[in-house]
């Protein structure tokens, strides 16, 4: 998004062939795509076939002139080492190859290509699996090499529904790097290898404070090799997100406890993932395909300019991702590499899922492409995405994977950027709170969250703040969620939104209602790592190269706030414990759901009833207040146990109340059920 780089330098059109392509316009606006009289049939899978006996080199750039492979001993940080050079011969759709007939592990290698007359810069290849130091240079490996011990048997956790899912999502550095936290490994794959950390009052910490929590599924932040970071110089502790890709499936060395060598990213990687797996989680990759860090030192562009990018009929390269570029997901080969690099992810690292960054750049056609794919390989893998760009582009509107074509993207999930604005107030006005801080008017957004954004008789869609009809086919296909690594935090947002008069307790309250409207409703909750722990980041909007010292979970908020990380577990069993509150189907919804008749502002209520979902609860339930005064509401009569309210959860009951008129304490939710 525009929020996570800084804005990128235009960048010149390299090359004729590029402003031919974008003269010739089609109809909806886009350049005619004259790439298209080459072959794009090629199954690109790798560019290094390696055995012991023979390394066999191919690279797909039909516009090149001629092409080379280079062979080095060392990194690029050696430098002044002479290359190597082999011509790669010519072969059939557009694919250049060469057979080294040598055991090459060890070594490093480039790719350049020559096109117009001139010899571009070299490139370590669309497709690298290991590279040395900042990615400049791919590295000879045998992937066998990296397996760490057990890796064969390692299996991901069961799950049976995408509604099941409950996301955490982290930052490595964000994680770790805190001297309270008892990590010895900070900022790296391999703090989520350690058991048994600490805080300085005994809480436990990283790992064992997730399985602890409940949640289901790791999100990470960019984890494959990206460009902002030096990996030579980690000593100065930059701070970076990553969404700034450099090479998409290799995984980041600034993560590595080596990252000079070209096996210990990819084995540590691994050893991070199969703890996960052993502490009962699965994970999930955070993917930036839509855009590169840089266009003219691209991989893309030094194999085949001008193909991977879209670009207006100008000539202007498009820059629906706010970060100087966009790819053409449209085009089959980068639909193709798309596909491999997320089936590569899952194949060889046991991932269990992807973010996409900015998915509504993509077309629906490749959301469906790697839906399919990874469907072949295991259905629960899990594919959710930002279903909106951040500028214009030249890819119509109806072929773009945003929330508006969400009923196109079937078990693809995307943010409901409308509940979370409902909730906490608008993204992008630090100071206009939303229905937690006592803002009336947003009960219709709130519902239609409730209801996972799919149909339902009891929503007025024309009073959604965002969207005026569902954009999910069944409650798996949205993400619910109050704050994530873009925009202020969840407790800062609240902090800006309020009166100067508002209290830290009140705070807390809108915090535990915020997230209680979140785990309750249908659909899939994510949490932004740290929130259960009142994390703050110094009031700072966008924090994508902030210091540690902003971005940093502070681990002894554990037993600080240790009340609000009590909620949040309980929350978290709570819904777990009762699948009234993870319907899968949208029949079920509109079966089970039905919203009572409260007139009241920032007030807003529901029942679940018939053992909704198999629960063994037979009525449920829920009223949200979001005044700063109690409420009182009318429920069904008779006698009710209470699960929640004033502040305090209990799945296994707090007394009980009777039916009637009842009273809801102010900035918070009541929860009541009978069996």
């Amino acid at each position: 998004m525009t929020r996570k780089l800084r804005a990128m330098k235009n960048v010149y059109v390299s090359t004729l062939l590029i402003l031919l392509m974008n003269m010739i316009t089609t109809t909806n606006g886009l350049a005619k795509d004259i790439f298209a009289t080459y072959p794009h049939d090629v199954k690109m899978k790798d560019e290094l076939f390696y055995s012991s006996g023979v390394c066999a080199f191919r690279l797909w750039a039909p516009t090149a002139e001629a092409a080379e492979l280079r062979l080095y001993d060392h990194d690029a940080q050696a430098g002044g080492e002479k290359a190597r050079v082999i011509a790669m011969k010519r072969g059939v759709k557009g694919v250049w190859g060469i057979d080294v007939k040598e055991d090459l592990k060890g070594k490093y290698y480039t790719f350049r290509i020559k096109t117009d007359g001139r010899w571009l810069a070299e490139t370590a290849g669309i497709r690298a699996k290991a590279v040395g130091i900042n990615g400049k240079r791919a590295a000879v490996i045998d992937l066998n090499d990296s397996d760490p011990v057990g890796w064969a048997e390692d299996r991901s956790p069961a799950l049976k529904s995408f509604t099941d899912i409950v996301i955490y999502e982290m930052h490595h550095r964000d994680f770790s790097v805190n001297e309270h936290s008892g990590i010895e490994n900070k900022g790296k794959y391999l703090a989520l290898t350690e058991k048994g950390t600490k805080n300085e009052a005994g809480a436990s910490t990283g790992l064992d404070h997730l399985r602890e929590l409940g949640v289901t599924h790791l999100h990470l932040l960019p984890s494959y090799d990206y460009g902002s970071i030096d990996e030579s110089q980690l000593h100065e502790k930059r701070y970076n997100w990553g969404y700034d890709p450099t090479n998409y499936n290799v995984p980041e060395g600034s993560y590595s406890t080596e990252p000079g060598n070209p096996l210990s990213r990819i084995r540590e990687f691994k050893q991070m993932v199969q703890s996960i797996h052993q502490n009962g989680m699965r994970v999930i990759l955070d993917v930036v395909y839509n855009h590169t860090q840089t266009i003219d030192g691209s991989a893309f562009t030094l194999t085949v300019p001008g193909y991977f990018y879209r670009q207006w009929p100008d000539g202007r390269y498009s820059n629906a991702s706010g970060c100087g570029n966009e790819t053409a997901s449209e085009r089959a080969m980068v639909r193709q590499f798309i596909v491999e690099s997320v089936k590569y992810w899952v194949n060889e690292y046991h991932v269990d899922g992807f973010r996409f960054d900015l998915m509504g750049i993509h077309d629906v056609e490749t959301m469906k492409e790697v839906r399919k794919a990874l469907d072949e390989i295991d259905p629960m893998l899990f594919v959710y995405g930002e279903g909106w760009t951040a500028g214009d582009s030249p890819l119509p509107e109806k072929l773009r994977a945003v929330k508006k074509n969400g009923l196109q993207l079937r078990r693809i999930a995307v943010f409901s950027d409308d509940l979370r604005d409902a909730v906490k107030g608008s993204w992008n006005d630090a100071k206009k709170g939303g229905f937690v801080c006592g803002v009336g008017g947003l009960e219709e957004s709130v519902k239609f969250g409730i209801v996972g954004a799919t149909q339902h008789s009891g929503v007025n869609y024309t009073r959604v703040n965002y969207s005026k009809a569902p954009y999910a086919n069944h409650p798996g296909e949205v993400i619910n969620y109050v704050s994530c690594h873009d925009d202020l935090c969840l407790n800062d947002k609240l902090q800006l939104a309020s009166n100067a008069n508002t209290t830290e307790e009140e705070i807390i309250r809108m915090n535990k209602l915020a997230q209680t409207m979140v785990f309750v409703s249908q659909g899939v909750p994510f949490i932004y790592a740290g929130e259960e722990l009142f994390r703050t980041k110094r009031g700072i909007h966008n924090t994508f190269a902030s210091p540690d010292s902003i971005n940093q979970i502070e681990w002894n908020n554990k037993s600080r706030y240790a009340g609000l990380y009590d909620y949040y577990k309980k929350l978290i069993a709570l819904r777990k414990a009762h699948p009234a509150f993870r319907m899968s189907r949208t029949e079920d919804v509109q079966k089970h759901l039905r919203f009572l008749e409260i007139h009241k502002p920032c007030v807003v209520g529901f029942a679940l009833s018939n053992h909704a979902n198999g629960d063994e609860w037979k009525e449920i339930v829920v009223i949200f207040n979001g005044n700063k005064e109690e409420k009182e509401i009318e429920i069904p009569q008779g006698e009710w146990q209470i699960a929640a309210a004033d502040g305090e959860i209990n799945a296994a009951g707090m007394g009980t109340l009777k039916g009637g008129k009842v009273k809801v304490k102010a900035i918070s939710a009541l929860i009541v059920f009978r069996k």
